[in-house]
């Protein structure tokens, strides 16, 4: 293991054990590459890429529920952080007792009105940048590397949170859950695009803030960069073994000598 990029840094705290301790126990044949030296990169987006200072989108999961199936539901219970739209709808279906046959015919009707409903208030969207997101975009573009999402989001609402931030024109194709529930087929299917534009060969890191994308990446074969801008400290992420650790692309860039921008 090439310990010279695979040491987690960043810890905000300047704790010694987050700054000194690999962030990867697993054995390997051959050194990894620079953390940014893989062909291309699948970024999640909330707690990732940026975050959402409104509660449009978290809204829209009742609203949309109760004008498809004319039930009352929450997310009160339900965990956000690291999992997809349509996971978090299989679930209040559960806890109304849909049968699984009815809910796969609901789910597809619910995210359409969730999106409707996002759109209609797009306006009022409040989307800020993660620290040094922008210097790491244009650091990657500028370097050749291929830029793809693989998110939780639904598709249309993903790409609209990247458009009010600023973000969409960095990424040439994206990974979603409008077809898919589990965040590891995603980003399977992410691979998938990343080596069809840029060779089968292609070297693919994720780029994520929560355990579940360093699982799911992991169950992919694919190495993380994690990044703790989410709710998740370094501490906890370094707990689930990922190959890159900071605790912001901010720092990430700081420590790799490269000039940065909000």
């Amino acid at each position: 293991m090439d310990t010279s990029t695979t040491f987690a840094d960043g810890h905000p705290s300047g704790s010694a054990s987050a700054a000194s301790v690999p962030a990867s126990a697993s054995a390997r044949t051959a050194p990894l590459p620079a953390w940014d030296g893989y062909d291309a990169y699948l970024f999640d987006i909330d707690g990732t890429l940026l975050r959402c200072q409104d509660r449009i989108h978290f809204a829209s999961f009742a609203e949309a529920f109760q004008a498809i199936t004319g039930e009352r539901s929450t997310l009160d219970g339900i965990m956000l952080h690291g999992n997809t739209d349509t996971a978090i709808l299989q679930q209040m279906l559960r806890r109304h007792a849909i049968a699984p046959s009815d809910a796969r015919l609901l789910i597809p009707q619910i995210l359409d009105a969730m999106q409707r409903i996002v759109y209609a208030r797009k306006h009022a969207l409040v989307v800020q940048p993660t620290p040094g997101v922008f210097a790491t975009l244009e650091h990657l573009q500028r370097n050749g590397k291929l830029l793809g999402i693989g998110t939780g989001n639904v598709e249309s609402i993903g790409w609209l949170k990247l458009e009010v931030c600023g973000q969409r024109d960095y990424f040439q194709f994206g990974a979603f859950c409008d077809t898919q529930s589990q965040r590891a087929a995603i980003l399977a299917h992410g691979a998938a695009q990343a080596r069809a534009l840029a060779g089968a060969q292609a070297r693919i890191c994720v780029v994520g803030d929560t355990p579940a994308d360093i699982a799911a990446a992991h169950a992919n074969s694919l190495p993380v960069l994690a990044v703790a801008t989410g709710v998740y400290t370094p501490e906890q992420l370094q707990q689930h073994g990922p190959e890159y650790l900071t605790a912001s692309l901010l720092e990430r860039m700081a420590t790799a000598g490269v000039a940065h921008s909000a």
